[in-house]
């Protein structure tokens, strides 16, 4: 008797266990199904893509040169026996920087002088000679022969003549090497070597740059370059003037143009060198200074979308695009270029295609959603206010 009134309590409560997880699955079955139903009841805000015209620009990095950038090395050797300027100062063209003291070569310099003067001594009195000859012949006390040799003679001198003279010119230029002249108007840069220093042919000196005008050098892709010389042809003159901006971020108040491009293609990074030229009166830019040139370039009916509408696997992009009978389906688009807070699209997308704006992480591809158009205005004006300054 008791053994079956124990069995009969086990069977009683083995089945309120099961009753009570049939319950419980039944109530999560319909917890589920509503979560669904919520799901597909829920609106999401949905816009469409617009063609604009408008003009974005793109930062490449610079190295800005002087128009005019010189070492100033010695010509002789000697002692650096004057500085007449200061690192830093402006100089003229001509003006005097160095002088070296060489106490040979001015002695060299009057030693040619004396062996020229004893030429055209020589060469005098060969030429006396030769019209005493001239004389003698004509009354024919002296052989034509000896006529031709004084005439040989004298033309000896001459050429010693003229090499004496052409080593008194080297000797005097090997001088005018001991004043070192600024070779055009610049900057002078650090100067290395003090008063009484030994100065060896060939040793710098310092530095000038002429920087009142500056080349700017910057490497662009072998497709931007095809993309800058397609806008080149549509506007040329918006394609030619630059903009450099500084390394503290300021804008350098005087635009630049293009000047020139290099004649190939690196083979080893695919880019090419352009060139562009800055105005710089006040001496600002400094050879070897840093910057990044802007390039302007104009779009006509670019199609855009909000960038918070699009999301990335491996690298692509994609966006979640609503049929006529509003489902989901998830589309590639490729874009290039960006604006702020929209993107351009290249390709993926038509004007009448009509994309989910907001809440695209809680969207699955497949699903059905309830659309809310958005006007891009009226998102444009949204952005604008959220990210304007207080």
């Amino acid at each position: 008797m008791i053994i079956y009134v124990l069995t009969y309590i086990k069977e009683e409560i083995m089945k309120h266990i099961l009753l009570s997880i049939l319950t419980i699955a039944v109530a999560l079955s319909c917890t589920n199904k509503k979560d669904e139903q919520k799901v597909v009841t829920e609106y999401f805000p949905v816009t469409s893509p617009v063609l604009i015209d408008t003009t974005l620009h793109t930062d490449y990095v610079a190295e800005i040169n002087a128009v005019q950038n010189v070492e100033i090395r010695a010509r002789v050797k000697g002692y650096l026996e004057k500085v007449f300027i200061d690192e830093g100062k402006y100089v003229k063209q001509g003006q005097v920087l160095f002088s070296i003291n060489n106490p040979e070569l001015n002695e060299q310099v009057v030693k040619a002088g004396a062996v020229l003067k004893s030429c055209i001594t020589e060469q005098k009195a060969a030429e006396i000679e030769l019209n005493n000859i001239k004389r003698l012949v004509e009354k024919n006390v002296v052989s034509s022969t000896e006529l031709e040799a004084a005439k040989n003679k004298v033309e000896m001198m001459k050429a010693k003549v003229e090499e004496a003279q052409a080593n008194e010119s080297f000797a005097k230029i090997q001088l005018t090497y001991t004043q070192i002249k600024a070779p055009f108007n610049g900057i002078v840069n650090r100067i290395p070597n003090k008063i009484g220093s030994l100065i060896e042919d060939g040793t710098l000196l310092t530095n000038i740059s002429n920087n009142g005008e500056v080349f700017a050098y910057f490497d662009v892709s072998e497709k931007e370059y095809l993309n800058y010389s397609s806008n080149f042809r549509e506007n040329s003159q918006q394609s030619n003037n630059v903009t450099l901006i500084l390394a503290n971020g300021e804008e350098h108040p005087f635009k630049g143009k293009v000047e020139t491009t290099e004649s190939e293609i690196d083979q080893s990074t695919g880019n090419i060198a352009f060139r562009a030229r800055f105005n710089n009166p006040e001496k600002i830019l400094k050879h070897g200074a840093s910057g990044k040139v802007r390039l302007l370039k104009k779009y006509k009916n670019a199609l855009i979308i909000p960038q918070k509408a699009t999301f990335e696997i491996q690298d692509k992009m994609y966006v979640y695009v609503i049929d006529k009978n509003n489902k989901v389906k998830t589309k590639a688009i490729t874009s290039s270029q960006r604006m702020p807070h929209f993107y351009i699209v290249d390709s993926g997308l038509e004007e009448s295609d009509k994309i989910i704006y907001e809440g695209i992480q809680n969207v699955k591809d497949g699903m059905t959603v309830k659309p809310q158009f958005v006007e891009m205005n009226d998102i444009s004006k949204e952005l604008s206010y959220v990210n304007s300054p207080e």
